[in-house]
Order: structure tokens, then sequence, then C-alpha cells
């Protein structure tokens, strides 16, 4: 498998697979006993790796969300619960997810090897959301560490594709807009924006763009361990449906 093979096939299934814990029962239920609930528990936890921050640092590293939504949510959230102190029991939920899902599934400990790589491989200069994450210790149980890797790379991926946004000419809002028309109003959006004719282009050149940008990182595994990413993401998919 090619790199470029590799991020056609991996990345729909490790931006499904790495936000998968984000909203699970497991997760909301360690929010809600630190005193944390439902959506507030994943903006503080998703940008607590951000640290201590004011609400538009976390506006500029998330993107498309409503900087309303997010000043109310996080300042209200980080009143209970220190950021650094969320992202980390956030973060060791993601690994707990992964324990509970997909230890049954083998070569999770390639997987990680590989996953790694391409962490690795890409530099977190202007992406802040990724070198956040990335810069979190990892589990040691390899089930745990699968996830929270497929949650970073998630996010490496997700930090390219903003800059690439950007870059095209769009506003994060107007990205959101036509992306996810359903998921609008719960980014804490109310009135549709103005939508240009050229912008369903400039979004079209945004994905391509994304493609390009992450493909060094992906270039860093070999085309076995691209194979292998791709089954163990499949399997990994199979048993979090089951």
């Amino acid at each position: 498998m090619t790199p470029e093979q590799l991020v056609q096939a991996a990345a729909p299934k490790i931006g499904s697979l790495g936000a998968s814990f984000y909203f699970h029962p497991d997760t909301m239920a360690v929010g809600l006993a630190h005193g944390v609930k439902g959506y507030r528990w994943y903006i503080l936890g998703r940008g607590g790796v951000l640290g201590d921050v004011e609400a538009p640092v976390v506006k500029a590293a998330f993107g498309y969300f409503a900087p309303s939504l997010i000043t109310k949510l996080w300042d209200s959230s980080r009143a209970i619960l220190p950021p650094r102190d969320a992202g980390r029991i956030y973060h060791e939920c993601c690994a707990a997810i992964g324990r509970a899902h997909f230890s049954a599934i083998p070569e999770l400990d390639e997987f990680n090897v590989a996953m790694a790589k391409i962490v690795a491989a890409q530099s977190p200069d202007g992406l802040p959301q990724f070198a956040g994450i990335a810069a979190e210790p990892l589990s040691d149980d390899a089930p745990g560490r699968a996830l929270q890797l497929t949650a970073v790379v998630r996010e490496l991926r997700g930090s390219l594709h903003l800059l690439a946004v950007i870059a095209t000419g769009l506003t994060t809002q107007v990205a959101h807009y036509l992306k996810r028309p359903d998921e609008y109003g719960l980014f804490g959006w109310t009135d549709p924006p103005e939508v240009r004719g050229s912008d369903e282009a400039r979004l079209e050149a945004a994905e391509r763009m994304t493609d390009e940008l992450v493909l060094d990182a992906f270039s860093a595994v070999s085309a076995h361990e691209a194979d292998l990413i791709v089954r163990v993401l499949t399997a990994m998919e199979t048993a979090s449906v089951a």
C-alpha cells in the first residue's frame, strides 16, 4: 500500500475511531464524577491539553465552533476542574475505552509502533491541538495506547485540515456549515453564514490540500505497516460496533 492509498483508506477510519470516546457513556460518567458534565466535559477534556488558557485560544485551536459557545462552556468548566487535569483525565478515558473494546485484536503492538512513527514524523509547528495531545503520556497497555494514538493522529489530520481551510480563504464557520449542515447549530451557530459561489470549490481544495499535507507523516511507515494500520483500524471498527 502506498502512502497515498494509506491516507485514503485510513483517514476516515481514524476520524471516526479517534472521536469514538468523546461522548461515550463511560467518558461522560468520568466527567460527571469530576463535576463537569455533557458537552462541557468534551470541551474541557479535549481542550485541556492546551493548558489553562483563555477561551479564544481554545476556539482558535478547535476551529469551527462559535466563539460564544466555547467561552460559555470553557469558562464555566475550568472554574470546576483545572484544564490540565481535565486533559489528562480525558486522555485516560480514551485509553479506558480502548481497553474495554480492543483487547482481543491481534497485532496491536505492531500497530502502535507504526502509528507512533506517523506522529513522530509530523512537525507540531502551527498545530497547537495536535502538539498538546501528542505531548500527553501514552498508556502502557496495547489496546489503550492504540486508541490514544488513533486520537492523536486524528488531531494531526484535523489540525492540518484547519490550516488548509484557512489557506483556501474559507472561514471555519462557512466550512463547517458546508460540510456538516446538520451539526451547525450544535457547534453554537444560529444564523446561516453568507456562502459565496466559490466556497464549495474552496472546501474541495482544502480537502485535497489536507491529503497532501498529511502525506509526509503517513510516508513514515512501510508498505507492510500501512497494510497493518488499515487492517487493525478495520478490526477496531468491528469491535467498537460489536
